[in-house]
């Protein structure tokens, strides 16, 4: 699978927190599949899909957030390859309610470019990129975009992913308006935006590789296998780091384990050595490690709930 179908694959599993942000999701994924456009069947709503993940998700958010079932269909194409696509269909009485607020939706989005919450704005853009995006294998380049049939939900996803700090830009490319990122900094909060936390710890690991290879004079004496213990470690650290920035937030660390976060991310592909070089106060290597292995405690007490 590629690197674009790993990220859906994790993001079709994913969960959205609470029920608002749920239909916020919801919404994203018929809007940008135009389930209520030209696909209207014998007195039901139909969307249409080639991504089996996708479908099963539209399902099980149209039970958790609107109490029905709708029926999904499996086609297979005529032919020795046998292509499949999968078929939603929305009963019209409760098809012409979520037209309704999926249209609201889009207006309140297309007129102001954001929504009132933050969660909201994350529902959105994931659901826009289940459905119309996708992304390069960051080993080959990076680049990330959605493919928007109209240019108000271009400038909309520009200015969700301002929210955010991000900043898209626009291109036109066979009728169709493409928002895209190609820094790789923007890149990787994407994803945490999304939700894509393997994903995003995936990229990390290959952009430290590159970087390291990158700084030849610095890392001239280090053989293959040490560059990859680093990058390991160095990635298993900015995964934790981020962990906790997710769920509780930097800020409530002590101001010393705070430092130590903010430096291992603004650094991430530096020694312990050198971390502790833009301490301030400086702190030798075993100090560094010390703090390191208190921000790893917590990020897994974090993960099992305690």
């Amino acid at each position: 699978m590629s690197f674009s179908g790993n990220i859906k694959k994790e993001l079709s599993r994913e969960q959205a927190p609470g029920m608002e942000t749920r239909r916020m999701e919801l919404y994203a994924i018929l809007h940008f599949l135009g389930a209520f456009g030209d696909h209207k069947e014998e007195g039901v709503y139909v969307a249409r899909t080639d991504q089996v993940l996708l479908a099963k998700k539209i399902v099980l958010l149209m039970k958790e957030t609107n109490a029905a079932s709708p029926a999904l269909e499996v086609l297979t194409s005529e032919g020795k390859q046998k292509n499949r696509r999968y078929r939603i269909r929305i009963p019209a009485e409760i098809g012409g309610k979520l037209k309704e607020e999926v249209s609201a939706a889009v207006r309140l989005w297309h007129e102001t470019g954001t929504f009132p919450d933050t969660d909201s704005c994350r529902a959105w853009l994931r659901g826009a990129f289940l459905t119309a995006g996708s992304m390069s294998d960051p080993e080959k380049s990076y680049h990330l975009e959605w493919t928007c049939k109209t240019r108000e939900d271009a400038d909309g996803i520009v200015q969700l992913s301002k929210r955010f700090e991000i900043d898209g830009r626009i291109t036109e490319r066979k009728g169709r308006f493409v928002v895209y990122l190609k820094d790789s900094t923007d890149i990787v909060d994407m994803l945490n935006v999304l939700g894509a936390h393997k994903s995003l710890m995936e990229m990390e690991n290959v952009r430290i590789l590159k970087e390291m290879r990158n700084g030849v004079n610095r890392q001239f004496n280090c053989d293959t296998a040490n560059i990859k213990k680093i990058v390991k470690a160095a990635g298993r650290q900015v995964e934790d780091i981020r962990y906790i920035a997710a769920h509780t937030g930097l800020e409530n660390l002590p101001p010393a384990l705070r430092q130590m976060a903010e430096v291992r991310l603004e650094y991430p592909d530096v020694s312990l050595q050198e971390l502790g070089e833009y301490l301030d106060p400086p702190v030798g290597k075993s100090g560094v490690n010390h703090r390191l292995r208190k921000l790893s405690v917590i990020a897994e007490n974090l993960r099992e709930g305690k």
